[in-house]
C-alpha cells in the first residue's frame, strides 16, 4: 500500500508520473515503480527499491509515451527489494497493475494459478491481481478487471494498463481512496490529492465499488454492477503543503482521524466464522503448550504491551511478564522451555527491541513481532510476524499505530482463548462481535470528542497535569500522560489511582489538572473514591468515562465520554480523547506537534 498515480494525455507519460511520485514522498515508502505503453505498443517497467531517486537513476533512455501508471510502495506482502516493488505484471509482461490495500485470499488465489502456469516473479499480494487480468482477458480489459474482482477479498485500489489497449487505464476501489483528475484533454489518476495539485484541482473522488476507465477521450466512470454513473466534479482549494496533510494542519490529527481505517485494516481477514484467524501465519504449532509469555516493547509499544498482559492473563490464563526493552536483558529473566517472547515495535528497528530478541534466541526462546514496517529488522529476526496494517505514520507521536498494536493484543489474547479453550464459546463470540465493531466505535468517539479541544484551551498552561486510572485505564493513563509531554512539553506523571494516597497526594495542589480514567465497571467505585481524594485537596478533575456514568459526571469539573462497550474493550476508545487533548494542547502552546524535539520516529540506537 501507498500511492498510486496515473496519466493519459498528449505529454510524455514518464516525468509527469514521476513528478507525481515526488509529490507523494511524503507518505513515506521503500520502493518505487512506473509502467507506460510506448508508441510501439510495448510495455516499459522500471522499478527500484529506495528512494525515489534510485529510480529516476534508470530512466535514461525512456520511451515516448502518453499513458503510464506510477506507485511508491509500502510493503505489506514481501519485503522491500525491486521484484516486490510496482507496477507487478503478468506472464507475457502485457498488462501491469498498482495497488494499494490487501488482498486478504491471494494465497489460494496463488496457488490456483500456479498450477495453471503461471510464473510469479514477487512474494506480493498484488501480483496475483496481474494473473488474474491475465486470465480472465477477452478483448476487454475493464471486463477482466471486473470479473477479476469477484475472486478478490481485501480492501483495493487498483490501476491497470495492457498493451493490447494502449490507450486506456482502467481503475477501481473498495476501501482504499482514488480519485480522478480532470486537465485540458489530460486525465490523471492518483490515490492522492498532493500528486495531481500542480497540474488539475478539478478531481472526481470515487466511492467503494465504482470503476473509471480513462482514455484520451475522457473518463467513463460506472458502479459495481458495471453501470454507467454520472458523478459530481470537485473543486480542490487546499495548498499543496495543506493537501498533504488531507487540509489539516498537521500529520498528527490526520493520522488520529485516520484510525478507524487503520483498525479495519488490521483486523481485515483476520475474523472468520466469528473467530480470531491467525491462519496467515500458522500459529497453532507456535503456541502449542505456551506456559508463559514474555512482552518486551519501549514507550507507546510498552504501553500496549501493558494493556497485552492484562487481556491474555485474564482471557487465556497464561502467566505474562513484561518489561521495558531497554532493561528487559540486563535481569535475570527465569525462561521457561514453554515460554515464548512477545516483542511489539512500530518501527521494527528499534535497538533496545532487537537486543532483546538476540538474547531470548541465544535462549533458545520462540519469538512472535508485532511491528507495522514489512522486512524490517524485527520482522526478520522473529519467528512469527502480525503485522499491524496502520500504513505509514510520519507524525513522531505514535496514535494509529498504537491503537493497531492494542487490537492486535486483543486479537492474540482471544486467539490463545481460542486455543487453550480457556473461555467459553459465547463469551468468545460476544468478544469477537464486539472487537468487529471497534473501528465503527473508535468513530463514534472521534465525532464526539469536540469538547476536548476547549479542555486543552483551559489548562493548556498548566505546569504539570497528572493521569490515574485502575486496571486497563492505568496503562492507558501512562500512553495519555507521554503523548501529553512528548508534544507539549508540559511535566506530565500517570499514576496507578490507589497509589496516590501513598505519596504522590503530596503534589496535589490547588488548581493541578488531574485526568481520570474511569472506564472500569468493577473498579468503578475504588476509582471515584480516589477521584474525591485528590478533588478534596484542590485538584480539577479531567473526567473519562463511559456514556451514562452519573457520578462520574457529577464529580468530575470537565466530562468526556467514550460510547457505552464491554470495559475490556474500552482502551481503544479512551486512547481517542487522550491522543486529542494532547494533540490540541500542544498546539495551543505553539509547539511543533509532529517534530518534537529531542526526539525521533524510529530510535535505532541503545
Amino acid at each position: 500500500m501507498c500511492g498510486i498515480i496515473g496519466y493519459i494525455g498528449d505529454k510524455d507519460a514518464v516525468p509527469v508520473i514521476i513528478d507525481g511520485l515526488r509529490h507523494m514522498e511524503y507518505r513515506g515508502y521503500d520502493s518505487t515503480g512506473i509502467a507506460v505503453v510506448d508508441e510501439g505498443q510495448q510495455l516499459w517497467v522500471q522499478k527500484k527499491e529506495g528512494k525515489l531517486g534510485h529510480l529516476e537513476e534508470k530512466l535514461n533512455g525512456y520511451p515516448d509515451a502518453g499513458i503510464g501508471i506510477g506507485h511508491t510502495r509500502w510493503a505489506t506482502h514481501g519485503a522491500p527489494s525491486d521484484d516486490n516493488a510496482h507496477p507487478h505484471t503478468d506472464c507475457q509482461g502485457n498488462i501491469a497493475i498498482v495497488h494499494n490495500g490487501i488482498i486478504e485470499n491471494y494465497a489460494p488465489l496463488r496457488r490456483r494459478l500456479e498450477q495453471e502456469g503461471h510464473i510469479f516473479r514477487s512474494e506480493t499480494d498484488t501480483e496475483v491481481f496481474a494473473h488474474l487480468v491475465e486470465h480472465y482477458y477477452n478483448g476487454s480489459l475493464e471486463g477482466a478487471v471486473r470479473r477479476a474482482l469477484q475472486d478478490v477479498k481485501g480492501s483495493y485500489a487498483v490501476a491497470a494498463v495492457a498493451t493490447a489497449e494502449p490507450d486506456k487505464i482502467v481503475a477501481v476501489r473498495n476501501h482504499s481512496p482514488l480519485m480522478v483528475g480532470m486537465g485540458e484533454d489530460q486525465y490523471y489518476l492518483t490515490s492522492d490529492v498532493p500528486a495531481i495539485l500542480n497540474r488539475t484541482r478539478n478531481v472526481y473522488f470515487l466511492e467503494d465499488g465504482e470503476m473509471a476507465v480513462l482514455t484520451r477521450d475522457g473518463v467513463v466512470f460506472s458502479n459495481g454492477e458495471g453501470q454507467q454513473i454520472e458523478k459530481s466534479l470537485y473543486h480542490v482549494t487546499w495548498d499543496p503543503m495543506a493537501a498533504e496533510k488531507g487540509g489539516l494542519p498537521h500529520f498528527m490529527i490526520k493520522e488520529i482521524l485516520e484510525q478507524p481505517q487503520a483498525l479495519r485494516e488490521t483486523l481485515r481477514g483476520r475474523i472468520k466464522d466469528n473467530r480470531v484467524d491467525f491462519s496467515e501465519v500458522d500459529l497453532d504449532s507456535f503456541v502449542d503448550g505456551v506456559e508463559k509469555v514474555f512482552i518486551t516493547a519501549c514507550g507507546t509499544a510498552y504501553h500496549a504491551g501493558m494493556v497485552g498482559k492484562y487481556l491474555i492473563e485474564k482471557f487465556a490464563h497464561i502467566p505474562v511478564e513484561i518489561d521495558i526493552a531497554s532493561e528487559f536483558r540486563y535481569r535475570e529473566i527465569l525462561w521457561g522451555e514453554n515460554s515464548i517472547l512477545v516483542v511489539i515495535s512500530q518501527s521494527g528497528e528499534t535497538a533496545d527491541t532487537l537486543a532483546a530478541i538476540r538474547e531470548a534466541k541465544r535462549q533458545g526462546i520462540k519469538i512472535l513481532a508485532i511491528t507495522n514496517v514489512v522486512g524490517s529488522s524485527v520482522a526478520r529476526e522473529a519467528d512469527k510476524v502480525l503485522y499491524t496494517w496502520a500504513g505509514p505514520e510520519i507524525a513522531v507521536a505514535s496514535t494509529k499505530a498504537y491503537s493497531t498494536q492494542l487490537l492486535l493484543m486483543y486479537l492474540l489474547a482471544i486467539y490463545l482463548a481460542q486455543h487453550n479453550k480457556s473461555l467459553p464459546a459465547g463469551e468468545i463470540d460476544a468478544l469477537v462481535g464486539d472487537l468487529s465493531r471497534i473501528a465503527d466505535l473508535v468513530e463514534t468517539t472521534l465525532k464526539n470528542a469536540v469538547g476536548v479541544q476547549g479542555v486543552a484551551e483551559k489548562y493548556h498552561d498548566a505546569g504539570c497535569i497528572f493521569f490515574i486510572g485502575r486496571g486497563l485505564d492505568y496503562a492507558v493513563a501512562l500512553e495519555g500522560s507521554l503523548k501529553l509531554k512528548e508534544i507539549s512539553y508540559i511535566h506530565a506523571e500517570a499514576y496507578a489511582a490507589g497509589e496516590m494516597k501513598h505519596g504522590t497526594l503530596a503534589l496535589v495542589e490547588e488548581g493541578v489538572p488531574i485526568v481520570a480514567l474511569a472506564t472500569q465497571d468493577e473498579l468503578e467505585e475504588k476509582m471515584l473514591s480516589n477521584i474525591r481524594e485528590v478533588k478534596a485537596r484542590g485538584a480539577v478533575i479531567i473526567g473519562i468515562g463511559k456514556d451514562g456514568m452519573v457520578e462520574l459526571e457529577h464529580e468530575a469539573d470537565e466530562l468526556i465520554t467514550i460510547p457505552a462497550c464491554d470495559s475490556r474493550l474500552a482502551p481503544i476508545l479512551t486512547v481517542i480523547p487522550l491522543q486529542l487533548l494532547a494533540y490540541y494542547t500542544a498546539v495551543q502552546r505553539g509547539c511543533d506537534v509532529d517534530k518534537p524535539r529531542n526526539l525521533a520516529k524510529s530510535v535505532t540506537v541503545e
